[in-house]
């Protein structure tokens, strides 16, 4: 596997390992991301390896944001290195897909 799952504080959260988010790990991401976003579920995934995404792990991460408004869930985004929070921010995303520099942060957060 390409991710470590993990959980804090009945927070789910997706380590991805790989330094590229890109066709060859959105299809495992996205299935992942279907089994955990159920109804009120809470989930973060740490982009802390990721040096590149492509328009497949964009859409992996727009899968999680629409699956958690489907299901009343929250999803987050954590650690987006300086390279993928620039891309987030050309296709105009950073208002979409809510990012925390901070793992503490965005654990507060989606626990209100």
């Amino acid at each position: 596997m390409d991710f470590l799952l993990d959980k804090v504080d009945q927070v789910q959260i997706v380590r991805l390992k790989v330094d590229r988010l890109d066709t060859n790990i959105a299809p495992d991401l996205k299935a992942q991301l279907l089994v955990l976003l159920q109804k009120d579920a809470k989930l973060m995934i740490d982009l802390s390896n990721v040096n590149y995404a492509d328009s497949s792990g964009l859409g992996a991460l727009l899968l999680g944001v629409r699956l958690a408004r489907e299901n009343q869930a929250r999803f987050v985004v954590i650690n987006a290195t300086k390279r993928v929070k620039s891309l987030l921010q050309i296709a105009q995303l950073e208002n979409v897909i809510q990012n925390f520099e901070d793992e503490a942060d965005a654990l507060a957060a989606i626990n209100e």
